[in-house]
């Protein structure tokens, strides 16, 4: 079993700690679900230098041969969901004066309107999720349309680094596993970003 010190950083021989204060975004209150998603790097030092930069990053982040690193602290928000989707959309569990409202394309709107809601009636967001990032490239780099690449495969050593890393935090946390999602359920990213993802 993992322990997590007073500074919100895990203490586990499994995890390096490399903390970028840059991508922390103020104090989480509370933590609801798991958030899991691929870089679009080629490598774990291509993320970091991303983070330095003050670019959007996640708590954790596995590299290519399974090394899990912790990049901020699980008491920190990061900046790593976006704009929330419908969950009673996806679920089909709206009601009937929301569904119409639900339907229409609006990311700015439905994410506004979600965060009104709590995990489990909405998605877990930055306020209330552990990100969760694996190292992996969309291809090809020179297709100018984000969403017609292909996020590459992830390896059996970070499919391993996955499954252990959330089985120890919904344990030590209280974590449900309802709700754990790839970023592409979650908000409005390509689709097979972490496809091969599985926990």
């Amino acid at each position: 079993m993992i322990n997590i010190n007073h500074l919100g950083l895990i203490v586990d021989e499994r995890i390096i700690v490399r903390v970028f204060h840059q991508i922390e975004k103020g104090s989480m209150r509370t933590i609801k679900g798991i958030i899991v998603h691929q870089t679009d790097s080629s490598s774990a030092e291509g993320s970091f230098n991303s983070y330095r930069n003050g670019a959007a990053g996640a708590h954790l982040l596995i590299d290519k041969d399974g090394t899990i690193y912790q990049t901020a602290s699980l008491f920190q928000q990061t900046w790593h969901v976006g704009k929330l989707r419908s969950r009673c959309l996806a679920e089909l569990s709206c009601s009937a004066s929301e569904m119409p409202i639900a339907k229409r394309f609006n990311p700015t709107g439905t994410h506004r309107r979600e965060l009104q809601k709590s995990v489990p009636n909405r998605y877990p967001s930055n306020e209330d999720s552990i990100g969760i990032e694996i190292v992996g490239q969309a291809l090809p780099l020179n297709e100018p349309n984000p969403d017609k690449r292909v996020y590459e495969e992830l390896t059996v050593a970070q499919k391993d680094s996955l499954a252990w890393l959330v089985r120890v935090l919904t344990s030590k946390l209280g974590i449900s596993t309802q709700e754990i999602f790839r970023h592409p359920t979650v908000s409005y990213k390509n689709a097979t970003e972490a496809a091969g993802a599985t926990w």
